[in-house]
Parts: C-alpha cells; sequence; structure tokens
C-alpha cells in the first residue's frame, strides 16, 4: 500500500492532473509546428547589467527544508515613477524567513531610483516600504488622485497598501483604506482599474489558495528517492478574490461578493479561484473595464462589466476558460494586446510546464476567442518550459507586439524523476514578423540576441521599461533566492518611435484603462495603457510605440476610460508626450 501511495504522488507532480470529469484514455498527438515565415529575425543584443546598474537585491523565500507552497511562488518586481522625476525606479517585492530572529532577521521590499540613465541606488531605508511581509506580487496606482504613484503588496497573510506621501517616504494606510483582507488569506495578483468609471481607482486582489503550514504538512506531499516534496495546487481548496471600491476620500468597500467575482462550486460552494494572473482590459469596447484572472489548474475567469457595479462571469463561453481540448491548465502569468494589423485582442497565458503558453485571439465577434498558439509559432517551442512572467512588448520597434516569457521549475530536484526538466529554465523570446509575414512568432536564438538572456534562472517575475530614455525597452526578470536580472535593450535598427504619458482630468490621473491608436500609413497599431502585466509584476505606464522606418505619425487618437475619443494633432518623434485629458 505505502509503494502505491508514493507512486500516486509522483504522477500528481510529474503531471499536475485536472480535476473533475471521468478519465478517457485517448492517443497523444504531439503538436506540430506550422510551417515557418520566411522572415529573418533581427540581430539585437540584450545586454544583462544588474551589478552595472547598482541593484544588489537578492529574493529571500524563506526556505528551510520545510518545503512550504509559498516559497515556490514569489515574488513581483515594479518599475514606476515613485518620486516623479522622469524616470523608471525599480521597485523588488521580497518573501521573509519564517521565523526571524537574530541569525536570519526580517527581509522587506527593496525600493531603488533611478538616476536617469539607468544606474540605480537602492533607498529602501526609512522609506515606510521596509516593513516586513511575505510579499508576493505588487500593484502601482494613484488611488487618491494626488500625482504620487502608490504601492499595493499582496502577501501571505496580511496585504499591504502604501500612499505614496512625496519625497521618497511612503505611508502604510492599509487598516484605514481597509484592504488588508485577513491573516488567513494567501494573496497573489493584483491590479489597480476603474470598475465603475467614477474616474478613481479600484483595486482587484487575487488569492491562490487556501493555505497555512497545518494544512501543508497534512498533505505530506513526498516524492521517490527525495523525500518531503511542495505540494499541488490541487490537493488545497481554492479561494475568493477580492474587489475594493474606491470612494474617493481615502476609504474602500469590500463589493466582492456583490460584484459577482465570487465563483463557488455549485455542488460544494467551495471557491473554485486559484488565481495567479490579472489582466484588466476593456473586452467588449464598451468603455467599461473587465478583466481576465489566470487560474493555476481550474478554468480561467472572464469577468464582462454589466455596468451596475457588477460582473457576468463568462469565461467558457469566451474560449478562455479551457484549452482547445476543454482542460483546465496550470495558468501563472498573463497579458493582452492587438498584436497583429487589425483590433483583435490577443490573450497571452503562461502555463504550467508541459503545457503550451496559451495565445488566445479575438474572433470575427468581441468576446469570443480561440486558442491560436500553434498556428501562431508559439505553441510547440513553449510546451517543455514551467511559465511565470509573460509580457508583449516591441521590442525591435517596428511596430509589431513582441511576447517574452521568464521560466523556471518549483522543485529544485525535478530532473531526478523528470529528465527533460530542470529547476533553472531559460526565459523564451519571440519575435513578431508582421503583417507581411502574417504575425506568424518566430522563436529568438542567442545568435539573435546574444548568449545572456538564455542563461537559465528559475524565474518568476518579470517586467519592462525604458530605463535610459533611449526609446527602447529594457527589461528585468526575477528569480527566486537570487538576484534578478536586469537586460539593457541596445538595439540599433535606426527605427523610429514615441512615447506617450497620460494624465487624466476627469477619469484616474494616469490614464489606466485607456487605449492609444496610432495610424502609420496604412498601418493601425493599438496599445492599451496598463502596468498590470505578467507574473506578480508592474511594467511602466508611459506606452512606447515603435514606428520602424516610418517618418511621421498621421493620426494619433486617445481612447479614455468611459469612452471619450481625443485626437492628438501632432505628434513628434523620438521624445516622450505628455497628453492631458481634455
Amino acid at each position: 500500500m505505502g509503494i502505491v501511495m508514493i507512486v500516486g504522488v509522483v504522477y500528481l507532480v510529474v503531471t499536475r492532473p485536472k480535476p473533475e470529469g471521468t478519465e478517457q484514455r485517448t492517443q497523444l498527438m504531439a503538436p506540430e509546428n506550422p510551417e515557418r515565415a520566411q522572415a529573418t529575425v533581427p540581430v539585437i543584443r540584450f545586454r544583462e547589467i544588474t551589478g552595472e546598474a547598482g541593484i544588489n537585491f537578492v529574493h529571500e523565500s524563506g526556505a528551510a527544508d520545510e518545503k512550504l507552497l509559498p516559497e515556490t511562488m514569489g515574488g513581483g518586481v515594479a518599475f514606476f515613477d515613485f518620486d516623479q522625476d522622469g524616470d523608471q525606479d525599480l521597485l523588488f517585492v521580497n518573501g521573509t524567513s519564517w521565523n526571524p530572529d537574530a541569525e536570519t532577521p526580517a527581509t522587506t521590499a527593496a525600493l531603488y531610483a533611478n538616476d536617469g540613465t539607468g544606474r540605480f541606488e537602492e533607498v529602501t531605508a526609512d522609506s515606510g516600504l521596509d516593513v516586513p511581509v511575505y510579499g508576493m506580487g505588487v500593484a502601482i496606482g494613484d488611488y487618491d488622485r494626488d500625482g504620487y504613484p502608490d504601492v499595493y503588496l499582496t502577501a501571505v497573510g496580511v496585504n499591504r497598501l502604501f500612499r505614496n506621501r512625496g519625497g521618497g517616504h511612503f505611508e502604510d494606510v492599509t487598516e484605514a483604506a481597509g484592504v488588508g483582507g485577513t491573516a488567513a488569506d494567501w494573496s497573489t495578483c493584483a491590479s489597480w482599474f476603474d470598475y465603475d468609471n467614477d474616474g478613481d481607482l479600484d483595486l482587484f486582489v487575487g488569492n491562490y489558495v487556501k493555505w497555512n503550514k497545518e494544512i501543508d504538512f497534512q498533505l505530506g506531499t513526498t516524492l521517490v528517492g527525495i523525500g518531503r516534496a511542495y505540494g499541488q495546487p490541487m490537493n488545497f481548496e481554492g479561494s475568493f478574490p477580492f474587489l475594493f471600491e474606491n470612494d474617493g476620500k481615502g476609504g474602500f468597500s469590500d463589493v466582492s461578493q456583490a460584484s459577482g467575482i465570487r465563483i463557488a462550486n455549485k455542488a460544494t460552494d467551495v471557491p473554485v479561484a486559484k488565481s495567479l494572473g490579472v489582466a484588466p482590459v476593456d473586452l467588449n469596447q464598451d468603455g467599461w473595464m473587465d478583466f481576465i484572472v489566470a487560474n493555476d489548474t481550474v478554468r480561467n475567469f472572464v469577468f464582462s462589466n454589466r455596468w451596475d457595479r457588477s460582473f457576468r462571469e463568462v469565461g467558457s463561453l469566451t474560449g478562455i476558460a479551457y484549452d482547445t481540448y476543454g482542460k483546465a491548465r496550470g495558468a501563472m502569468g498573463i497579458d493582452t494586446a492587438c498584436y497583429r494589423d487589425d483590433r483583435a485582442l490577443a490573450v497571452g497565458i503562461g502555463n504550467f510546464a508541459n503545457e503550451m503558453t496559451a495565445l488566445y485571439v479575438e474572433q470575427n465577434r468581441p468576446m469570443i476567442f480561440t486558442d491560436e498558439a500553434i498556428p501562431a509559432g508559439i505553441g510547440p517551442a513553449s510546451r517543455l518550459l514551467l511559465k511565470f512572467g509573460l509580457f508583449f512588448f516591441d521590442y525591435d520597434l517596428d511596430g509589431w507586439q513582441d511576447l517574452l516569457t521568464a521560466n523556471g521549475h518549483l522543485e529544485e530536484e525535478i530532473t531526478q524523476i523528470q529528465k527533460s526538466q530542470h529547476y533553472e529554465q531559460p526565459a523564451q523570446l519571440f519575435w513578431n514578423s508582421g503583417p507581411e509575414f502574417g504575425c506568424q512568432f518566430l522563436e529568438v536564438s542567442s545568435e539573435q540576441v546574444g548568449e545572456a538572456l538564455f542563461q537559465p534562472i528559475v524565474g518568476r517575475g518579470s517586467a519592462f521599461a525604458d530605463i535610459d530614455q533611449d526609446g527602447d525597452l529594457d527589461f528585468i526578470l526575477t528569480q527566486i533566492n537570487a538576484a534578478p536580472k536586469l537586460f539593457r535593450n541596445e538595439q540599433d535598427l535606426g527605427h523610429h518611435w514615441i512615447r506617450i504619458r497620460l494624465k487624466g482630468t476627469r477619469q484616474n490621473t494616469e490614464g489606466i484603462g485607456a487605449w492609444i491608436k496610432v495610424r502609420v500609413g496604412e498601418r493601425t497599431l493599438w496599445r492599451q495603457v496598463m502596468p498590470t502585466r505578467s507574473y506578480l509584476s508592474q511594467s511602466e505606464l508611459p506606452v512606447t510605440i515603435g514606428l520602424g522606418t516610418a517618418e511621421q505619425v498621421d493620426q494619433l487618437e486617445v481612447i479614455w476610460p468611459g469612452g471619450q475619443s481625443q485626437l492628438v494633432p501632432s505628434v513628434p518623434l523620438e521624445t516622450l508626450i505628455t497628453i492631458t485629458q481634455e
């Protein structure tokens, strides 16, 4: 009996079977790569500059041989201009020791100020952010409309809201604002967006599973020849998310239940969600923010805004809930983009090892999606890796959104039971070939961007920003129990670009949720203003739009949250412009 139980546990760890339904055995067919576009991937160097840039942060998971599940999951990172000096600063979310003492003191998040050239100085001490929490993710937004971006940290236990008071100082206002959750929660993804179109930012917080040390130890997960292993999410109950409505006066109301975002199993009333990623986006272009939630081992959610401070969950109707075969996957990071020469929205989701990255693409009518990962060139190439961070960005400034994933496994000893898997895994980059070649994605090699990007790491969070104000997008990848990797984009293709920052007057001050539409000749490029991207992370707010060889912008239009359209008559190239809502 003991041998049978051990074999069963190993099977769970390797395959992560999905709950629900009767088991069916069918012949497995390996996905085939589509015919590659005959385009040439540009040669661009990404140089790893972490130490050179002054960053000495090292993530702390608190691991001490107890194999507690949260140790495998953190932590996020954010690019944001906390001091409003015009450049992008960095904030690293950190875990901490489960039992801090003199030998293992508590660690905190780390704040780094950018000097404008891409060099950073740590300024955590006395910032107010130097508070020990077992951190997971981060959300950035100016919730009080004072012009300074505020910080929300998710955690195992009570979450924290820090109000930016200016001058490099943050005030913990969690209790007064009423957004901390409870000590029993394990919160992961979070995002600021205006769900009720009243002009201020509300807060969504995703929770992972019902967890504490006692539950984890009771499961007694083991691996043959290794001993105790990290538990699997399907063995834990799900957990309801939070939605906090901003009252415009510094406080929030918990509207989670009334808004309809708490989805329970109809038979057991147990929460379904095991959330790791969130992507706010107006899916049906009605001027109201919807959002997608990436769930681990259970179906993904799509919440459609009803305009009355409530949502309808339509994940199964849209096609985003499951894979092509109707199975739930182990979803982690998520992002959305219009990556083709049309308005069709794509939803990218990084999934577990031996599951392809998802690329759900909008079809001929809104809110209907099909997973096109295989024909787009992403599916088979991504299947083996365990994907966490994922975002779209135009790294070569040709106008077409590319795709990057940060990867890494959960178990250090995974290769002992599954030879095809490794704890440390390389990042993966896909270049968008553009409409001439059907906007097919081509996997990028070290010959095209250098070897540094593909050095194996235990990747988790990821974010992008123009750290040195040269117009192209740099990025950072975080690791478990290790230093992050900051990459400078050294492309020199001569492509033109514009950078746009929004200033809302009637809507939220940063224009979060707005769309920017740029017409360049016969091309139309769409970009959403949204810092919430990837896994537990936030990218910069200014929007970078590559123009390729085009020497002018023919038309620029801003569609503000709520649907107001604003045309911008003149757009200079190679500079950052601020557009104020009329």
